[in-house]
């Protein structure tokens, strides 16, 4: 007989709970189903006896095992799941990698312990209490690393950035966040170029975040012009090139303040609103250029320090109302065949007329027989069509307005309301009736390039409001119309 002293007996668990099995009661059904039948060869009467103990220890053992597998599938099925989950949502809002690799491990972690307390019977409490004295050691090596990796923990639980965020993490660090992993966050920069910042360094320090709460955010552009300047006409032509400027959206609102007061001049903040901040540069130096331009066209330029401002004392000074006038109408192409003379005449005859915000300096479908020429601020021209109003067109300093009218007495085609406050020159019929009378051929002139001007403007306006073009007139027509209005 075999001694019975070798087989290891099997745990009784509470009562009516089934044996718990270790993996010494898992390899002992083969070494005894191997042992019996050499046993059984020499002796045949114990046959009977030792095939029912090694069946019901080998069917113990392949339940033990499908228990095993079955816990390690469900933790591949919920893997799976996850991976479904972040495919779905990876155009929305892109899950960080980190965090799907925690819930893996979490579920094939979860699995394996299940394994050892279910299955084997293993005490589960006594193998964490063993290996903290490992995990204390490796901590105290690793711990820049640990630190970094729970601070990735911590920055996916409070989200202050996002996959596709743009971000400054540290002083001078700014980048789009392409990935955020167990250890570091990844950018890309501007310029094209990756950065990873370690997540403890993340963490660590304020986090600017150019793409939260909403789209978009404020950005400004100093300019810092001479204390000779009246406050409200700096305003007034630093937030004019704001509106005007292409990129800038109109809502929230662009403004200006005064930032300082220092000794080369009066500071100002030109604050308008960026979308996106991939486009930050190339809306500031829109902005910038903008904004001096206008100053040009109003006859201003950015203050200078004082000591240069005492070295060039011959300056001229800045341009009188008339010489404005007068320097706006020498850029107008429509009076570019009128010599210096006729146009000083024509200067001496605007009247200037100062705009609010709001208010219309013309009216669709009134009577008009004068032209307008933009000093400062900017406006809107805007268009009833269809029981509809259409914002057809921006104007600036140096644009001009209402040709039509003075030159053929038709009606206006289109409102132009000030969007901020503005100066224009009005020009009238009575100023240019002796002019014309003196030189009639300067009609034809005149006639060709208003066609021109019409056509271009209504190919621009086309563009946004095709609906609100009407068909332009020919250059004959245009010509008639003329000589008739001004009797010649």
């Amino acid at each position: 007989m075999p001694d019975s002293s070798r087989l290891a007996p099997l745990p009784i668990g509470p009562a009516g709970a089934p044996p718990r099995l270790s993996l010494r009661h898992l390899l002992a059904p083969a070494a005894l189903t191997l042992g019996a039948a050499g046993l059984a060869g020499q002796r045949p009467w114990l046959s009977g006896h030792i095939a029912p103990i090694a069946g019901v220890m080998v069917a113990d053992a392949l339940a033990a095992v499908l228990a095993a597998v079955a816990w390690l599938g469900a933790a591949w099925l919920g893997s799976r799941v996850i991976d479904l989950v972040v495919a779905r949502n990876a155009r929305a809002t892109p899950m960080p990698r980190l965090l799907t690799d925690l819930l893996r491990a979490f579920l094939y972690g979860l699995a394996v312990l299940g394994i050892l307390a279910f299955v084997l019977g293993q005490p589960v409490t006594g193998l964490v209490a063993t290996s903290g004295v490992v995990i204390a050691v490796l901590g105290f090596a690793l711990r820049n690393m640990i630190a970094d990796i729970f601070s990735g923990i911590a920055l996916n639980v409070e989200h202050p950035y996002r996959i596709g965020d743009w971000v400054e993490l540290t002083p001078g660090v700014t980048g789009r966040v392409d990935e955020i992993n167990w250890r570091a966050t990844r950018l890309v920069t501007l310029d094209g170029t990756a950065l990873v910042v370690p997540n403890g360094l993340a963490a660590g320090n304020r986090i600017t975040n150019y793409s939260q709460p909403g789209a978009g955010f404020r950005a400004g552009v100093p300019v810092t012009l001479d204390a000779e300047v009246p406050v409200a006409r700096a305003k007034r032509i630093i937030l004019s090139a704001i509106v005007c400027c292409d990129g800038v959206p109109a809502e929230p609102r662009p403004d200006v303040v005064v930032e300082a007061i220092t000794l080369n001049g009066v500071t100002y903040q030109a604050r308008f609103w960026v979308a996106d901040y991939s486009r930050l540069a190339a809306t500031r130096d829109a902005v910038a250029t903008t904004i001096l331009e206008h100053l040009a066209r109003a006859g201003l330029e950015p203050a200078s320090p004082k000591q240069e401002m005492r070295r060039r004392s011959n300056r001229p000074p800045p341009c009188s109302a008339l010489g404005l006038g007068r320097d706006l109408l020498s850029h107008v192409d429509l009076f570019a065949a009128f010599r210096p003379e006729e146009l000083d005449e024509l200067a001496s005859g605007m009247h200037l007329r100062h705009v609010a915000a709001g208010e219309a300096v013309v009216r669709q479908d009134e009577t008009g027989t004068s032209l307008f020429l933009v000093a400062e601020g900017a406006l809107d021209v805007r268009g009833a069509f269809a029981g509809r109003t259409l914002l057809l067109d921006h104007m600036g300093p140096g644009d001009v307005f209402g040709e039509m009218s003075l030159l053929t007495g038709q009606p206006r085609s289109a409102s132009v309301i000030a969007n901020t406050d503005a100066v224009v020159y009005e020009l009238g019929k009575e100023t240019l009736d002796p002019i014309l009378r003196r030189r009639p051929e300067l009609a034809a002139r005149l006639a060709d390039l208003m066609g021109l001007r019409q056509r271009r403007n209504d190919a621009h306006r086309r563009a946004s409001a095709p609906a609100a073009v009407a068909p332009a007139a020919t250059d004959h027509d245009l010509l008639a119309r003329l000589k008739t209005f001004f009797s010649l």
